[in-house]
């Protein structure tokens, strides 16, 4: 077995096409489209490795088989917001092999050590800002859009190296119907319109899409300071996602509550496209293309991608404004499940939320960490 770092175009190639072999077709995994996976890892095309760096590594058998492959990622965001020195390790993906595991986190672990970093946490798909962690229950169904999907021998192979929980993550399930929940809304509705007469609910205008962006950028970045793991987007890294989302946006899903015009919270739900890319093998051409305008128009489930809230608006009944506003379009487009995700398992308040609204968790990840000796 060679642990080798990543040098060549066909090493990079490598590194990103080794998880479409290593599961097979009746896996729950989804397989990114290629060109997003490649463009996820590339500077240059990802604004994320403006302010972060990466060293990548394959793991390959006596005979040459690719095995295993690791990045450990420096975000020097997340280092000086979170004052936090911690690398992160993610893009893991093994055989079921303690042995291969074991030398792909040293490789990470190694790296980081020769960073000054004195301690790792992952997985992180590079970042909290994307997709993270272990999956540690709910193997048998397929991530949504935007969410990780790992074996459950990998909560195996990160123990045997010594990697401990440090964070847990909530993904509810809950179903789209016209139960009691509507009525329910409804009241904190009307109370919270008469107690704030200013508040404003009201879907996304994609005709200034730019605009509406940069109110979105607001809220998220306040709303969201003070989260574990919570790193601000860039101007590029909200343009990126934007453009990533908006040819499967609806806009009737994204939401904004407005104060006499200046933004306070907005809700963001996206169709549960994955249920598209699993049908497609990584690729939108020749056939992909065809596959993704059939299917796309017979996805029946949505997944609540972010809500963010302005400290000083809390607790007065906007996130049941925007609640119901989504629920409602939601029901009448026919819609049959929603995931909430994710949810640290500390935030209180918007478990409390996600268990009103009817959710059950059904996914859980895992985040893991590491102080070097």
């Amino acid at each position: 077995m060679k642990i080798i770092p990543v040098r060549t175009d066909r090493q990079f190639e490598d590194f990103v096409m080794f998880p479409y072999s290593l599961y097979p077709k009746t896996s729950a995994w989804v397989p990114p489209l290629i060109s997003d996976a490649k463009a996820l890892l590339t500077a240059g095309k990802n604004p994320f490795w403006e302010h972060a760096k990466k060293e990548m590594f394959l793991a390959y058998s006596d005979s040459g088989k690719i095995i295993g492959r690791i990045a450990g990622i420096i975000d020097f965001n997340y280092i000086k917001f979170q004052k936090d020195n911690s690398g992160f390790f993610g893009f893991f993906e093994c055989i079921d092999d303690t042995a291969v595991a074991k030398e792909l986190f040293n490789a990470a672990e190694t790296w980081l050590k020769s960073e000054n970093m004195p301690k790792m946490i992952g997985p992180m798909n590079p970042s909290t800002n994307d997709e993270c962690g272990f999956v540690s229950e709910g193997f048998d169904i397929p991530p949504s859009i935007m969410m990780a999907y790992t074996p459950e021998y990998y909560l195996n192979l990160a123990r045997s190296y010594g990697l401990k929980k440090i964070k847990e993550l909530f993904a509810y399930d809950m179903e789209v119907c016209p139960d009691s929940r509507v009525p329910r809304l409804q009241r904190v509705v009307d109370m919270a319109q008469r107690k704030m007469p200013n508040i404003k609910i009201r879907t996304l205008d994609v005709k200034n899409f730019d605009s509406e962006l940069r109110k979105v950028m607001k809220v998220y970045n306040q709303a969201w300071e003070n989260n574990w793991g919570f790193v601000p987007w860039t101007d590029a890294e909200f343009e990126y996602i934007a453009v990533q989302l908006k040819p499967i946006l609806d806009s009737n899903l994204a939401i904004l509550a407005e104060d006499n015009g200046e933004p306070a919270a907005f809700l963001v739900s996206c169709a549960d496209y994955n249920q598209v890319l699993k049908r497609l093998d990584g690729k939108l051409y020749p056939f992909g293309f065809l596959k993704y305008l059939y299917y796309k128009n017979k996805i029946d489930a949505l997944r609540l991608i972010i809500m963010g809230v302005i400290e000083k608006y809390r607790n007065k009944g906007i996130e049941a404004l925007m609640y119901s506003k989504g629920l409602n379009y939601a029901i009448k487009k026919g819609y049959k499940r929603c995931e909430l995700s994710w949810i640290l398992e500390d935030n209180v308040m918007t478990n409390r939320t996600a268990e009103m609204m009817n959710g059950k968790i059904y996914k859980r990840y895992l985040i893991f960490g590491k102080d070097f000796k």
